[in-house]
């Protein structure tokens, strides 16, 4: 995967995440609000991964 699609890919995590946490929280769902933070971590984790690509190149 490319720079572009790692960065893409975590923006969309992240905030899917936030959806899910938001939903969780207001329907008193802890399991479904965890698991909206667990996909923002993920999230964020792909748009480092992006970021670091950028700097190094797709190679890694």
């Amino acid at each position: 995967m490319g720079e572009l699609t790692d960065k893409i890919k975590g923006n969309v995590n992240e905030a899917i995440g936030k959806a899910k946490e938001a939903i969780g929280e207001h329907n008193r769902d802890p399991n479904l609000a965890a698991e909206g933070e667990a996909q923002q971590a993920e999230g964020k984790g792909q748009q480092l991964k992006g970021k670091v690509k950028g700097a190094l190149g797709d190679d890694i």
